[in-house]
C-alpha cells in the first residue's frame, strides 16, 4: 500500500485528508501497526486506483490481517450482529466520541443493573444466557473510559427524562444515579443534560452517536439508532448534520455542574 501510495506522490497526511484520517492512521496502517476498517481499505483502493488485477490479492491480504488482529469482541461473534460489532470496532479505534440518547443512560456508562433492566427490554426475545453475555459485553466496552493510557474521551449529552426513568427497580435507578455522579468526575468523561424545562430544544428522535479519531475534531463516522436497528453513516454532508445537531443539542443542555446538581436533587426526590 506504501508503494502504490508513493508512485501516486501522494504523503500519507495528503491520503489521510482524501479519506477522513489522519497521515499517522495511513504509516500505521501501511507498517501493519494498525488494522483497516473495511471503509478506509475501500477508499484506499478507488485512491490509488488499483488494477482490478492486484485487488483480489491486496483484499486477501487485509483479510487475513484482519483475522489476525483480533480483538476481544470476536469472542462473541455468535452474539452480536454485524453492525453491533462495527460500532464496537469504531469505538475502539475512536479517540472520543459525542453521543445523544433521550431516554437511556448511555451504554458506556451505565451500571450492570441498569444495563441488565435495558438489554431485557430492548432484546426480550433473547434468553437469559444471552442477556447476561450482551451486558457482559457493555461492562467490557466501559474498559475504554477507564483506561490508564489513552483512555476514551465521552461527550454525552442526554434528557431528564433519562435520569428519571427507573430501569430495574427503584434501587438499581439509585445507584445509576449515583454512578453517573462518580463517573462524571473523571476528566475524560462530559456529561450534560438537558432539563424538561427547556422543552422542544431537546427533542430529538433517536439516539446517535459520533466518532473522532487520532485527535481529529470533526467526526469521522456516525451511528445512528432507529426502530429498524443502527444506521451507518460516513458520508460528508450526513456527518456535517448531526455534528450541527450535536451544537445545538450541548448549547440547551445545562452545564456539567448544573447537571451534577440535577442529578443529586433527583437522588433526594428519590431517598
Amino acid at each position: 500500500m506504501r508503494r502504490h501510495r508513493e508512485e501516486r506522490g501522494l504523503s500519507a497526511e495528503e491520503v489521510g485528508t482524501e479519506i477522513g484520517c489522519s497521515g499517522s492512521k495511513i504509516s500505521r496502517i501501511e507498517t501493519g501497526d494498525r488494522s483497516a476498517n473495511p471503509d478506509d481499505f475501500s477508499r484506499l483502493m478507488e485512491l490509488y486506483d488499483i488494477p482490478e488485477t492486484q485487488q483480489g490479492y491486496l483484499e486477501q491480504v487485509f483479510r487475513v490481517g484482519r483475522r489476525r488482529t483480533r480483538e476481544w469482541w470476536h469472542a462473541y461473534g455468535d452474539e452480536l450482529s454485524k453492525n453491533y460489532a462495527e460500532h464496537i470496532a469504531l469505538e475502539h479505534e475512536a479517540d472520543r466520541i459525542f453521543e445523544y440518547q433521550q431516554a437511556f443512560i448511555p451504554a458506556m456508562l451505565q451500571t450492570e443493573a441498569y444495563a441488565r433492566a435495558v438489554t431485557s427490554v430492548g432484546y426480550a426475545a433473547l434468553g437469559p444466557d444471552q442477556i447476561d453475555t450482551h451486558v457482559e459485553i457493555k461492562m467490557k466496552r466501559q474498559r475504554r473510559i477507564q483506561a490508564a493510557d489513552g483512555p476514551l474521551h465521552i461527550d454525552a449529552v442526554i434528557t431528564e427524562a433519562a435520569l428519571r426513568f427507573q430501569c430495574g427497580g427503584p434501587t438499581a435507578h439509585l445507584e445509576q444515579l449515583r454512578h453517573l455522579r462518580d463517573v462524571m468526575s473523571r476528566p475524560n468523561v462530559n456529561l450534560r443534560v438537558i432539563p424538561f424545562t427547556q422543552g422542544a430544544s431537546g427533542i430529538v428522535t433517536g439516539g446517535y452517536t459520533l466518532f473522532m479519531t487520532d485527535g481529529q475534531e470533526n467526526p469521522t463516522a456516525a451511528n445512528t439508532e432507529a426502530v429498524a436497528g443502527t444506521i451507518h453513516i460516513d458520508d460528508a454532508l450526513g456527518l456535517r448534520r448531526l455534528s450541527r445537531l450535536s451544537t445545538h443539542l450541548t448549547s440547551a443542555a445545562l452545564t456539567a455542574e448544573e447537571s451534577t446538581a440535577l442529578i443529586t436533587r433527583i437522588e433526594k426526590e428519590l431517598t
